[in-house]
């Protein structure tokens, strides 16, 4: 099976067509004001306008009031939820679009139970435990504790590069990746080099699959 990508913390409308260029699937635009990736409504429109078909516009929120995010719904065109905080089903569930359910690799968590939690999820996000910013921070955590097979979609992210891609997807055989920091010049400034690389490190970890 393909091993779907996603470009997160897109801040530039240039940064939006190289991802569209790469082949990936789908890039996200982070709605958490306290991320330095956040965008604001008018960059957003900007950034969705430039994306084709078929590639998914995601949007990322931590513990967001309702009315906000039916405001970001009403004037950019995402495709995908994407949910990093405390939120429970039914909030996630609520604006009749998809989303996945981040789950924090912290200490002692189960995976498995956190999922069922969330039965409406189309996928699970697997990042590393940084509480103070809601996100990976570009920190690995231990691929050995993903669950295989596992019961849902799973989109693995928490510090992939283009120099580990390969190796994290062959361990784990996740349905998907996500990027962020690993494929920046600068926070929030995409490289079009290492978005190449790592995608040229996804089509190696296939290539391997079926060698």
């Amino acid at each position: 099976m393909r091993t779907r990508v996603k470009i997160c913390g897109i801040t530039r409308r240039q940064d939006a067509c190289i991802v569209v260029d790469s082949g990936a699937d789908a890039l996200g635009l982070v709605f958490y004001p306290h991320s330095p990736r956040y965008v604001d409504m008018d960059t957003a429109r900007g950034i969705a306008r430039t994306v084709s078909p078929f590639v998914t516009v995601t949007g990322l929120f931590v513990n967001a009031a309702e009315a906000a995010i039916r405001e970001v719904l009403a004037q950019v065109p995402l495709g995908l939820l994407q949910f990093h905080g405390q939120e429970t089903n039914a909030d996630c569930v609520c604006y009749g679009v998809p989303f996945i359910k981040s789950i924090a690799m912290r200490a002692g968590v189960n995976i498995v139970d956190v999922m069922a939690q969330y039965p409406d999820a189309a996928g699970f996000l697997l990042d590393a435990w940084q509480p103070s910013i809601h996100g990976g921070g570009g920190e690995v955590f231990d691929w050995d504790r993903v669950p295989v097979p596992a019961p849902a979609p799973l989109i693995l992210a928490g510090g992939l590069t283009p120099g580990n891609v390969e190796t994290a997807i062959r361990k784990v055989r996740p349905y998907a990746v996500d990027v962020s920091s690993g494929v920046e010049e600068t926070r929030g400034i995409k490289s079009a080099g290492k978005i190449r690389t790592f995608m040229k490190g996804v089509a190696s970890s296939e290539t391997d699959s079926h060698g």
